[in-house]
C-alpha cells in the first residue's frame, strides 16, 4: 500500500469510523501496582474527561491536575487521581487524548474502564490501536512504530539501545534519505523522457541521475551486508550446545542459566529433546539450546532427538562443541593438527560440512514471504548421523585445507573441553589453544567451575561480535521485512543501470519507481504526487 499524507488521512477517517472513533485502554500493563495509567484517544476524549471529573471545563492542556473521578451512572467517587489533557494534534496519536493516572488496584482500574465503556462513542482499544493512530496521523513512521514495539519488548540493555535509536528515527532517516535521492533521480529521468526534444531541461540530467543511483545502490548493498547484527540483537543470538553423550552439555547449560534448567545424569542419552532457555547474557539476548548427545542409535526416540539436535546446530548462530578432555587426550594423534582433529570429531558426530558454516537466514527473500516453507526446506537439508554421505569427511577436509589462519568451517564454533579436573598437570599442557585449533577454545570443568569465567568471557565476546554495538556507526537492519524489501530495492537499482546502458529510459524510470515502492513499503510513504512536486520544484519547464 502506498500511503501519502492525503491517503493516510483518508485511511484514518475510514479506520476511525469503523472503530467508533474514540478508544481507551489500560496503558501501564496489567496486574496490581502503585499507579495505573488509562489512556483515551479520539474526538470524544474531551467529553470523557469532563464526565468522569464531573466538571464542565477541561483541565489546562499538558498540566497534571488532581481530580475526583466519578462513576457517571451512580455519581459515586471511584478514586482520586491525576488527569492529563492533550488536545490534538499535539499528542501522541495526533488527536485529542487524555490520561487518567489512578491507583493500580484491580477494583479501581476495572471501575474506571467500566465507566469509560459506558459513555457513548467510546470502546476498548484493539492491540496497537494508539500507535496505529499515531502512524496514520503522521506522528510516527513505520520504522519508528516498530522501534516503539521493540522498546516495549526489550529485555536487555543492548536491545533497549537499539530500539530507542530506531524509535527516534535514525533508521527511518536513512531510508528517507535514499527515498528522496531516488525520487529526485526519477524526476530527472521522467523529465528527460517527456521534455528531451524541447531541450528545456538541465544538461546531463540522465548522467547526474545515473551517478546518484549508483551511489545509493552501493549504500543499500553495504547496509544489507551487516551479517544480520540488528536482527540477531532483536530476536536473540541462538547458541546450540552440541556434542557426544555425557560430555557435560546439560551441566554447562545449567551453569550459564544459574538454575537447573536441564536434567543432569551420568546416564548417556538422558537429554532426548532440545531444552531451550532465554537469558540476558552480559546485556545481550541469548537463546541457549541444550541438545541430545550425537551418536548412532537404534532407539526411535533418541534418534529423533539426534535429528533435532542436528537441525538446531544448523540454524544456530553459534555452536558450542562440548568435548570430554579425557577422550581428547586418548584419541588425538600427536601427528595430526588440532583443527583437523576437531573437524573430524564433528564429522564423526554426524554434523555435515554445510552445518559448520554460519547459517545465513537472510539470503532468500522467501523467509519474509514464506518463512515456514523456508525453514522446512532448511530442516530437510540436514541429514541425521546414520544417513551421512560417505564422502562427507573428504568434503570437510577439503574445506579445511583451503583455510588460512582461521578455519572458515569453524568460524561459528566455540570448543569447550570439559572435565579438565580429571587430567594431570602434564596432560593439561597437551590440550589445544585457540591458535592451535584455529577457533575459540576454552578448557573448563563443570564439576569444579574451573574455567567457567573464561568461557563466559569468550562467549560474551562472540555474542557481542555477532550483534555489534547498537550505538556505534549507522543503525542496522532490525526486521526481516526490511531486508526483503531492501533486497528488492537493490535489484531494481541494478536493473536501472542495465536499462540505462541499453538506452531504454522508459524501463529505467520504471525500475526507479519500483525501487521507491519497496522503500515505501518500509517507511509507509511513496506516491506519484511526490515525483511531480520534485519536477516543478527543481526544473524550469516550458520557460
Amino acid at each position: 500500500m502506498r500511503l501519502t499524507l492525503r491517503s493516510k488521512s483518508t485511511l484514518f477517517q475510514s479506520y476511525s469510523t469503523k472503530t467508533g472513533s474514540t478508544v481507551f485502554a489500560l496503558s501501564s500493563g496489567h496486574g496490581r501496582c502503585g499507579v495505573a495509567v488509562i489512556r483515551v484517544s479520539g474526538p470524544s476524549s474531551s467529553e470523557a474527561v469532563k464526565t468522569l471529573c464531573g466538571k464542565t471545563k477541561l483541565p489546562h492542556p499538558r498540566l497534571a491536575s488532581l481530580q475526583r473521578l466519578i462513576d457517571p451512572s451512580t455519581s459515586e467517587v471511584i478514586d482520586r487521581g491525576i488527569v492529563l489533557w492533550f488536545p490534538g494534534p499535539a499528542s501522541f496519536t495526533g488527536e485529542d487524548c487524555a490520561e487518567f493516572h489512578v491507583h493500580g488496584g484491580t477494583a479501581v482500574v476495572t471501575a474506571i474502564l467500566d465507566a469509560l465503556g459506558s459513555l457513548p462513542g467510546l470502546h476498548h482499544a484493539a492491540p496497537g490501536d494508539f500507535a496505529r493512530r499515531a502512524f496514520l496521523n503522521g506522528k510516527m513512521g513505520l520504522t519508528e512504530v516498530e522501534g516503539l514495539g521493540d522498546l516495549i519488548n526489550a529485555e536487555t540493555e543492548a536491545q533497549r539501545r537499539q530500539a530507542i535509536r530506531q524509535m527516534e528515527g535514525d533508521l527511518g532517516n536513512i531510508y528517507s534519505d535514499w527515498r528522496n535521492r531516488i525520487l529526485k533521480c526519477l524526476a530527472n529521468v521522467e523529465a528527460f523522457i517527456d521534455f528531451d526534444e524541447e531541450e528545456n531541461i538541465e544538461e546531463d540530467a540522465m548522467k547526474i541521475a545515473t551517478v546518484e543511483v549508483e551511489k545509493v545502490s552501493k549504500e543499500v548493498e553495504h547496509h544489507l551486508a551487516d551479517n544480520r547484527r540488528g536482527e540477531r540483537l532483536r530476536e536473540g543470538v541462538h547458541v546450540a550446545i552440541i556434542g557426544a553423550p555425557n560430555v557435560g552439555k546439560s551441566s554447562l547449560l545449567n551453569m550459564l542459566c544459574r538454575r537447573p534448567a536441564a536434567i543432569v545424569s551420568p546416564i548417556a542419552g538422558t537429554t532426548r529433546d532440545v531444552v531451550e532457555t532465554a537469558i540476558n547474557f552480559t546485556g545481550y539476548p541469548v537463546l541457549l539450546s541444550d541438545t541430545a548427545g550425537l551418536r548412532e542409535t537404534t532407539d526411535i526416540i533418541e534418534k529423533e532427538g539426534v535429528k533435532r539436535a542436528l537441525d538446531r546446530a544448523q540454524k544456530a548462530d553459534l555452536k558450542v562443541l562440548m568435548m570430554d578432555a579425557t577422550n581428547v587426550i586418548n584419541t588425538k594423534s600427536p601427528h595430526s593438527k588440532w583443527s583437523e582433529y576437531i573437524l573430524d570429531h564433528m564429522v564423526c558426530l554426524g554434523i555435515p560440512a554445510t552445518t559448520l558454516q554460519n547459517f545465513d537466514q537472510s539470503s532468500p527473500n522467501t523467509e519474509y514471504m514464506n518463512s515456514g516453507q523456508f525453514l522446512e526446506t532448511k530442516k530437510s537439508s540436514s541429514p541425521p548421523a546414520q544417513d551421512m554421505h560417505p564422502d562427507q569427511e573428504s568434503v570437510s577436509r577439503e574445506v579445511l585445507d583451503q583455510s588460512g589462519d582461521e578455519d572458515p568451517a569453524l568460524n561459528s564454533v566455540i570448543v569447550a573441553i570439559n572435565k579438565s579436573d580429571l587430567l594431570s598437570e602434564k596432560e593439561r599442557t597437551l590440550l589445544p589453544s585457540s591458535k592451535d585449533a584455529k577457533c575459540p577454545v576454552c578448557i573448563l570443568s563443570c564439576s569444579t567451575s574451573e574455567g567457567l569465567d573464561a568461557f563466559t568471557a569468550l562467549l560474551a565476546d562472540q555474542v557481542k561480535d555477532l550483534c555489534g554495538d547498537p550505538l556505534a556507526s549507522s543503525p542496522t537492519l532490525t526486521q526481516v521485512r526490511h531486508r526483503a524489501h531492501l533486497k528488492l530495492c537493490h535489484q531494481h537499482l541494478v536493473r536501472y543501470q542495465s536499462h540505462v546502458s541499453s538506452q531504454n529510459t522508459v524501463l529505467a524510470a520504471e525500475a526507479l519507481r519500483r525501487a521507491l515502492r519497496e522503500l515505501g513499503q518500509i517507511t509507509g510513504t511513496v506516491s506519484v504526487e511526490d515525483v511531480l512536486d520534485v519536477i516543478f520544484k527543481d526544473f524550469c519547464i516550458g520557460k
